[in-house]
C-alpha cells in the first residue's frame, strides 16, 4: 500500500493533510479558525500552528475544523495516500457509485 512516507510521523500526516485540505477549500486559516469557533483575534495563528506542527488540535477540535471544510475527519488521520483520496472522493460521489464501489472492494477482497 502506497503511504505518505515511512518517516512521517502521525503529526505530520495530519498537519500535511489538513494543510492541504486548507488550502483545496480555499478558505484562510482566519476564516477556518473563526468558523470552527476560535476567537478572531487568535484564529490565523492558532491554524497556522496546527499546519506547521507546533500545536496539534484534540480530537472535537480536529472535527470541528474537518466540518468546515468540509471534509470526513478521518483524512487529516490517514497515514495512506491512496486511502485518504478514496475518504475525501466516497462521500462525494452520488449514492449509486458509492454503493458499486463498495460492492467492487467488498468481493476484491474475498
Amino acid at each position: 500500500m502506497k503511504g505518505t512516507g515511512h518517516d512521517e510521523s502521525p503529526r505530520d500526516v495530519w498537519t500535511k493533510r489538513f494543510k492541504q485540505a486548507r488550502l483545496l477549500s480555499g478558505l484562510s486559516q482566519k476564516d477556518v479558525g473563526i468558523a470552527a469557533g476560535l476567537d478572531e483575534f487568535v484564529a490565523s495563528t492558532r491554524i497556522n500552528r496546527y499546519e506547521v506542527g507546533v500545536h496539534q488540535p484534540d480530537y472535537p477540535m480536529a472535527t470541528r475544523l474537518a466540518r468546515v471544510l468540509e471534509i470526513p475527519v478521518a483524512y487529516l488521520y490517514c497515514d495512506n495516500d491512496e486511502m485518504a483520496s478514496l475518504i475525501l472522493a466516497f462521500p462525494r460521489a452520488p449514492k449509486g457509485a458509492r454503493r458499486a464501489a463498495m460492492q467492487i472492494l467488498v468481493t476484491a477482497g474475498e
